[in-house]
């Protein structure tokens, strides 16, 4: 496994992580991971030198950091690096940052965190840091030894980010990167600015959410003849890696296949070429022509107060964009519970203050829905 160092401190980190929130579940529906199932892939990952893992007090419904714990505590604690994240919408008051930080520490029983994050910041978050003088309580939590490094992970602006970067010295933060954000989303420029402040960066939805993994059709066919046997996910997960600043590419792996596929990649890592991103920019060309909804599924912005399954229903939709038949999109849309479909939306617009692609849930709901009730 390639790994890098942090910061010239003998540190050594394997390139790819293990991103705790896309877990085997017991039934798709519902966010109850599959034990058995999720320890075979933490397993595969340590036996094959990957020593971050990356969870969080949110996913898999509270539960993931729960069984990050667990499935860990086989292995000596010093041989693993732990992140996850504290809950910004989570404390109304100062008071809560102890609350939940103790949790956290007896959900993981992990005595310490390697990595510690705020989660998920934008401009308002920003200012919820300064309000409730969040720096200087983990500040303090690093100096009783409970956590190793601060940082944070971003959803927002380059320009907030540099506020964010004058405001305070961080260790390390967490951005989404990858080919297809790298101009849409301006991870470039978020990059540039944490490169400027000799911040590392982790990166996450490298395959965005999966969409990467197989943009379309004729994606997959540029990347095939480009190199045979190699999936267009290993050539995502090469994007990021070969920028000199990026310490981390976590993957979400569900499945064993995934985490063979990217341990490969990654244990015979070779960094793009020109060729190479000549190849990538070809396969987007291609992908962008289908003009899908940029969700990733991270379920932020569920649940929904009327019952819409927001991430499904996009699912469904952006297959459709890929493939154009209408009738396997009535037939699949069909499977979607009535109570989960686009036309519950009310446009309340709760999903979208949570959503980290900025995407216009209510009208896109719209449209979904428009394009249902054209059935004939």
């Amino acid at each position: 496994m390639l790994k890098r160092e942090y910061k010239n401190t003998g540190l050594m980190i394997s390139a790819l992580g293990l991103g705790m929130m896309r877990l085997p579940r017991v039934q798709e529906d519902k966010t109850d991971i599959d034990y058995e199932k999720a320890q075979e892939i933490v397993d595969y990952a340590y036996s094959h030198g990957i020593n971050y893992f990356d969870t969080a007090y949110p996913y898999h419904g509270g539960t993931s950091e729960e069984f990050t714990g667990k499935a860990l505590s086989k292995y000596p604690r010093e041989s693993y690096l732990l992140a996850t994240k504290f809950p910004m919408w989570a404390a109304e008051t100062p008071d809560d940052l102890e609350r939940i930080f103790n949790e956290q520490l007896a959900r993981t029983q992990a005595g310490y965190f390697d990595f510690y994050l705020l989660h998920a910041l934008n401009a308002e978050r920003v200012d919820k840091i300064q309000e409730f003088h969040m720096y200087e309580f983990f500040s303090q939590k690093k100096k009783e030894g409970k956590i190793r490094r601060l940082g944070f992970s971003f959803h927002d602006t380059p320009e907030v980010l540099e506020r964010l970067c004058n405001l305070y010295a961080w260790d390390f933060a967490q951005i989404q990167l990858n080919y297809l954000d790298w101009e849409m989303q301006d991870a470039k420029g978020q990059y540039e600015v944490l490169t400027k402040h000799g911040i590392p960066v982790i990166v996450m939805e490298p395959v965005r959410g999966g969409a990467l993994a197989h943009p379309c059709d004729e994606s997959v066919r540029i990347f095939e003849e480009a190199a045979p046997g190699k999936s267009a996910a290993s050539w995502a997960l090469r994007f990021a890696e070969s920028l000199p600043n990026v310490l981390v590419v976590l993957s979400g792996m569900t499945t064993m296949d995934q985490i063979r596929d990217n341990v490969a990649t990654m244990s015979d890592f070779h960094p793009l070429t020109d060729d190479d991103r000549a190849v990538i920019q070809k396969a987007l060309d291609a992908y962008k022509k289908h003009k899908t909804i940029p969700c990733t599924g991270c379920r932020y912005c569920m649940d929904c107060p009327f019952g819409v399954d927001i991430p499904l229903v996009f699912q469904v939709y952006n297959r459709y964009r890929l493939d154009g038949s209408k009738e396997r999109f009535y037939k699949a849309y069909a499977q979607i519970p009535e109570s989960a479909r686009a036309e519950n939306c009310q446009e309340c617009g709760a999903c979208m203050t949570q959503c980290p692609q900025s995407i216009e849930i209510p009208e896109r709901m719209k449209e979904i829905n428009a394009l249902w009730s054209s059935k004939e």
